[in-house]
């Protein structure tokens, strides 16, 4: 019998020992448990883990809170909102955003003119709110800084968790969640998206109609042209005072003026070659050289107004309104669409109309409309947020077809109506009662008009066009724009981003300084070359292997 129990304890043994290998095998074959991400406490130095959960984000529920809860949010007022309002507290969309949500929001909105030092401070005190909305690309040492210092959070794990519609735009536009990632895959913000093209072009090149028409002109569609109808402007008193005063292209200083470079193929800055694919630096290029001589036969012939470097938006506002210049670069809705409101009663005969992307050397109409949809601008969460689920769960709401239609249009049977299925806006923003130009209108009601972290919807920007004439100018620009010169978003590490700037700080102040000295004639264009050979001992070659290296790595994005 104690034989019999002896064999039988050894089989038991074995059997024992068997089940726990078989269950440490199956164990060891299973990934590790997800780290819990909570509202109410920090989640780390960088905030968010480095796993990524396969199953799919909560369901996200209103209220999102049980009990009150206040977010700090940094964000640039906006300057049409600051046109009638101190705060987005009181625009209608955000008012809404608290009621749904049960997170009230206390604002904090930098002084105009000192946004960029008041964010570099915010960060270098690391005092941080909650939420933090800017553009991203500007950030000195890059974002993998802010990440990495443990400023804002690399956000995967908590959007994995709890953002179900920003992951479901992601996952059906894969482009989208290309341009949206850094190199390493990381999100960091929830970005401004701008869904349609047609989004992606708001400013161009515009003349006057009326003047046009009086001395028999056709719209010009190439350098040439251009060149004919500004030397008529000059010359044919189109302003009909009898007086040689016609300032036949205005500008508000030197950047309004580079945008002829596209039709020489190039731009004022880094771009991607449409042959090659790339990286170029504008300035530095041979045909850089072509379009300067261009614009000094212009400067010198008075068909550029002779004070552009020194013009402000004032000064350039009344030679347009005061029927002095002729053609400018602008946007249009703040330019052509203001200057139409201002004119109609002060002069009916007042005109505008749209000119195509000039054709050049370059032989395409090239143009600044951007290739991505997602913008650098966007919202962020500070690494030392308590509420990090719920920021995550109150942004995700701005991607959901609800939160798009609060965003973009406000609310309805106030700001908007539905009309056969489409969002229209009512007189509230289209006919203002309080005089309200249409912009400055909406933004009470919606970001449509501005940012956000949000889906930006197509259906918004014909409705803001009031004048026929904006509406034929954006099919005009869009028709004739080439985008293939545009650079897709990409990122530079922190060590590259650091060297970048210390290079490219010195260069774009010389180049600056060297295009109205060119173009003015205090410069020969003799001396290109001298010009060209300082912008390589600057290290111009090095700035430009950084973007390229940058780019490589964006191709690589999966």
């Amino acid at each position: 019998m104690i034989g019999i129990s002896k064999r039988w304890l050894a089989m038991g043994l074995v059997l024992v020992l068997a089940i726990c290998l078989l269950t440490a095998c199956t164990q060891s074959e299973k990934p590790p448990a997800a780290t819990d991400v909570t509202g109410g406490g920090n989640t780390g130095d960088t905030g968010a883990t480095e796993e990524t959960s396969s199953s799919e984000p909560e369901a996200l529920t209103l209220p999102i809170v049980s009990q009150p809860i206040t977010l700090k949010y940094f964000w640039t007022l906006d300057a049409k909102a600051a046109a009638s309002m101190t705060s987005y507290d009181e625009v209608a969309c955000f008012k809404k955003m608290e009621e749904l949500t049960g997170i009230n929001i206390e604002w904090i909105h930098p002084p105009t003119g000192q946004e960029k030092e008041q964010f570099n401070l915010m960060v270098a005190s690391q005092e941080l709110p909650d939420l933090i909305h800017w553009d991203w690309s500007t950030v000195p040492g890059g974002v993998s800084k802010l990440i990495s210092d443990g400023s804002i959070l690399k956000l995967n794990d908590l959007i994995n968790k709890y953002a179900p519609n920003f992951t479901k735009l992601m996952e059906e536009h894969p482009d989208w969640h290309k341009e949206a990632i850094l190199d390493d895959g990381s999100y960091y913000y929830f970005p401004f998206i701008r869904e349609d093209e047609s989004l992606r072009l708001s400013s161009g090149f515009q003349m006057r109609g009326d003047w046009l028409e009086k001395l028999n002109l056709e719209i010009p569609k190439n350098i040439d042209e251009w060149h004919s109808v500004l030397t008529a402007f000059k010359q044919g008193d189109p302003n009909g005072n009898g007086q040689a005063d016609e300032l036949p292209f205005v500008a508000i200083g030197q950047s309004r003026v580079q945008y002829f470079e596209y039709a020489y193929g190039i731009m004022h800055n880094f771009y991607r070659d449409p042959d090659t694919r790339k990286i170029k630096y504008g300035p530095m290029e041979s045909a850089y050289k072509d379009y300067l001589t261009t614009m000094r036969q212009w400067y010198k012939e008075r068909l550029i107004d002779p004070d552009y470097a020194a013009t402000d938006t004032k000064n350039f506002d009344a030679k347009v309104t005061g029927n002095k210049g002729g053609s400018y670069y602008g946007m249009l809705s703040g330019n052509m669409g203001r200057f139409l409101d201002l004119m109609k009663s002060k002069d009916p005969s007042f005109k505008l109309v749209g000119v195509p992307w000039p054709v050049g050397p370059a032989g395409k109409s090239y143009g600044p409309m951007a290739i991505n949809a997602i913008q650098p601008v966007g919202t962020a969460i500070s690494a030392q947020s308590k509420y990090q689920k719920e920021a995550v769960k109150w942004l995700d709401y701005c991607y959901s077809e609800e939160g798009k239609m609060l965003f973009n249009f406000g609310i309805e049977n106030e700001s908007y109506k539905m009309v056969n299925g489409e969002p229209v806006y009512t007189d509230a923003v289209l006919h203002n009662p309080d005089g309200l130009a249409v912009s400055d209108a909406l933004i009470r009601y919606a970001m449509a008009v501005s940012n956000g972290p949000f889906v930006q919807d197509k259906r918004y920007y014909p409705q803001i066009l009031v004048y026929p004439e904006q509406k034929q100018t954006l099919d005009t620009w869009l028709k004739s724009c080439d985008p293939s010169l545009q650079m897709p978003p990409i990122t530079l590490t922190e060590e590259e981003s650091q060297r970048f700037a210390t290079i490219m700080n010195e260069i774009n102040t010389y180049v600056q300084e060297m295009f109205d000295k060119f173009v003015m004639g205090q410069e020969p264009l003799d001396n290109f070359d001298n010009y060209i050979n300082t912008l390589k001992g600057m290290g111009i070659e090095e700035a430009i292997n950084i973007e390229q290296a940058a780019l490589d790595r964006f191709n690589a994005r999966k």
